[in-house]
Formats: structure tokens, sequence, C-alpha cells
């Protein structure tokens, strides 16, 4: 019997602003509702893993974080990410097959 591991894609963000890792875990979480969000907190950074596909948009962000945040602003907090990441100006998909 061989078991299947399933793929994870999503952002490592720094974990120096604690309130934007909170909403950008928060935000996951509201935006991936079927799916299962897993954290990996290493103290310096912060692991968000959801399987294959992961979506975060702007609308959730800003709510979780209570303040207008652009996505772009988000990339300098961005250690790493698992996967392709496509950022627009309203959301930010990582994923593990070309989507175009």
């Amino acid at each position: 019997m061989t078991e299947t591991h399933v793929k994870m894609v999503g952002p490592v963000v720094r974990g120096v602003d604690a309130d934007l890792a909170e909403a950008v875990i928060e935000a996951v979480e509201i935006d991936n509702p079927d799916a299962q969000v897993q954290i990996d907190d290493r103290g310096g950074y912060i692991r968000i893993s959801v399987p294959k596909r992961c979506r975060l948009t702007q609308a959730s962000l800003e709510e979780a974080l209570g303040r207008p945040f652009p996505l772009a602003q988000l990339e300098p907090s961005l250690s790493a990410f698992a996967g392709r990441m496509n950022l627009t100006d309203d959301e930010v998909v990582w994923y593990l097959d070309r989507e175009d």
C-alpha cells in the first residue's frame, strides 16, 4: 500500500511583523475555506501551507489587518514561497501547475 504525498504551496512570511503574519494566516484561512491550512511557526519565519493551491485576496488581508494594504507591499515580507506565484492587484495565488 502506497501513501500519496500531497504537495503543499503557500507563502513563507518573515516573523518580524507579527500583525502582518497573523493577518496573512487569517486571510488564507478565509480565502481557502475547503482546504486544511498548515502553519509552521519557526520564530524568524512562518510557513503557511495549503494543498495544491493557496489563494490570498487583498480584501481578506485588509479585513484581517483592519487597514488598507496593497498586495504589492506583501512581497518584501515574504522570505520565500512554495509553488508558483501569480500576483494581481487583488489576489495572490500559489499553485503547483502552470495556470497560463
